[in-house]
This record gives structure tokens, C-alpha cells and sequence, in this order.
């Protein structure tokens, strides 16, 4: 990939949300539901790979955003036996650059996206060591949450500072 291309790459987009509850529904049948934990909306795009998953899943699964016992933002998910959903959105990639309606031309096609988000699913389970509930990809989903705090914390895989 040239210096050019890796400028205007966005990479890998998430959204983790912390939250006392959060389900995803799909053509009325409860696919995925929570108590504490994290909510993970993930966004794929069509040059990722899975070093950026990698990334990503040892981040948010270290990430030390639940109340330790004097009210400090201080233990990861793992250290409150917290739960966790990952739902694929490809909106997280929208270009809103020119004109009123979104572009989603950088995010991913689904051959490339689902083996991605099949492997973000399975490591995030690896990390936090427990299964970890999903939407359906590619369906219209009814996703519901408790954000606790309210929580919300933006990343992407190139931009590790952000």
C-alpha cells in the first residue's frame, strides 16, 4: 500500500459502549443479551486485515473502564465478569463529506467482512473468556442498551492515540 493510500485509510472503526444491559433483536427473535459489560459496535473496512482486529480485541478487552470499589474507572471487562455483544455496523465508515446523504464506499463487501468480524467475535471470546453475543450481519437490527455512565469511547486501528 502506497504512503498516499495509508493517509486516507481509515482502518478499523469501533464504537464500546459500557453498559448495564444492552440486547440486539432481529425480525423479533432476541438474538443477544446482556447484563454489565460492553457494547461493540464494529465497523469494517475493505483494507483491513487481522492485525487489526488483533489490536483492537487486546484494547478493548484491557480497557479499564468499570468502577473498581472506591468508584474509580480503574477494571477492564474481564475483572467484573462482564459480558459482551459485538454488532457489525458498516455505518461507521459513512462519508459525510460531500452533500447530504452518507457514502459508505470505504466500508467493507462481505467476503471481506464477515471472516473479519467472525474473527473479532471469537477473539474478543478469547479475551475476556467467555461467549460473546452478536446481531446477524448485513440485518436490519433492533439494538437496545443501558449505557452506564454514560461510557462511550471511540477508536480506530490506525489512529491509537485517538
Amino acid at each position: 500500500m502506497n504512503k498516499f493510500a495509508l493517509i486516507n485509510r481509515i482502518f478499523m472503526r469501533v464504537v464500546v459502549q459500557r453498559v448495564s444491559s444492552a440486547s440486539v433483536t432481529v425480525d423479533n427473535r432476541k438474538t443477544a443479551e446482556i447484563g454489565q459489560g460492553l457494547l461493540i459496535l464494529l465497523g469494517i473496512e475493505e483494507a483491513d486485515d487481522s492485525t487489526d482486529v488483533e489490536w483492537l480485541v487486546k484494547k478493548i478487552s484491557q480497557l479499564r473502564i468499570f468502577n473498581d470499589p472506591d468508584g474509580v474507572m480503574n477494571l477492564p471487562v474481564t475483572e467484573v465478569n462482564g459480558e459482551a455483544i459485538v454488532v457489525s455496523q458498516f455505518t461507521l465508515h459513512a462519508s459525510t463529506k460531500k452533500g447530504n446523504r452518507p457514502s459508505y464506499i470505504r466500508a467493507a463487501r462481505p467476503e471481506t467482512a464477515v471472516p473479519l468480524y467472525e474473527t473479532f467475535v471469537k477473539s474478543m471470546e478469547d479475551a475476556i473468556g467467555r461467549p460473546v453475543g452478536t446481531g446477524v450481519f448485513g440485518a436490519h437490527m433492533d439494538v437496545s442498551l443501558v449505557n452506564d455512565g454514560p461510557v462511550t469511547i471511540l477508536m480506530d486501528s490506525r489512529n491509537k492515540d485517538f
